[in-house]
């Protein structure tokens, strides 16, 4: 199973894993980034083992070219020195490396293609984690708000299906208007009572007072009535 299949494999099976378990949104979102990058540091370990390996190769073909040009100098020298059997004998190391050379090369070609690839692959990779991690937030925002509104809902429709607390409201509402109509109204008769008594007892002091007038009058008319009629003869 290739790097980026096992990925696949391990957060897929994180999502369905949380989804499962229907943990809040939020959470499964973090989550998730944390999972991907993990992930993600254990792909790049794997391409890191595989670049190893191609420069690994790529040192060996190298030490191979500069072997057999070495061989190709010294058989060069020997030629020089008129010693055609040290130059074949040059010759046919250089033509061993060669050989070896020839057989590694398209091994190495093989294994930095493949290296390319897995490279372009972990980019494409990290952009789309990026991308993710950028629109965590968004998607989290969004599931608040998602949230919110459904209890909103959820309690506009329970008090539409019982309507008992606003009937209750209402009816305390007039409660409260009929208990201050009542002190209103209790406060306007008691002004009046005390303006009415108020008034009986001046109305009993003028009554009182014009009485004890009237009959000091008719004592005095009565008393020169009387001293009118019993006068002394001369």
């Amino acid at each position: 199973m290739g790097i980026f299949d096992r990925f696949k494999r391990v957060v897929t099976s994180n999502i369905n894993d949380m989804i499962s378990k229907a943990e809040d949104p939020e959470k499964m979102l973090n989550q998730l980034i944390i999972d991907m990058n993990q992930q993600m540091i254990e792909s790049k370990k794997a391409v890191a083992l595989a670049i190893a390996d191609e420069k690994k190769i790529e040192r060996e073909l190298l030490e191979q070219k500069r072997q057999a040009d070495e061989w190709e100098r010294k058989a060069v020298m020997a030629v020089k020195a008129n010693r055609d059997d040290l130059a074949k004998e040059a010759l046919t190391r250089k033509q061993e490396l060669d050989t070896y050379y020839n057989q590694l090369r398209p091994q190495w070609e093989s294994q930095k293609a493949a290296v390319e690839k897995l490279k372009e692959t972990l980019r494409t990779l990290q952009n789309k984690i990026d991308e993710a991690s950028r629109k965590k937030n968004i998607l989290i925002a969004r599931a608040k708000r998602a949230e919110a509104q459904e209890k909103i809902q959820k309690t506009l429709t329970g008090m539409a299906s019982n309507a008992s607390a606003f009937d209750t409201f209402d009816r305390m509402a007039k409660k409260v208007d009929e208990i201050e109509a009542r002190a209103e109204a209790h406060a306007e008769l008691a002004n009046l009572n005390t303006t009415a008594t108020l008034e009986n007892e001046f109305a009993k002091l003028e009554s009182s007072g014009a009485g004890a007038d009237a009959m000091l009058e008719e004592l005095k008319r009565k008393m020169v009535t009387d001293s009118s009629g019993t006068a002394t003869p001369s």
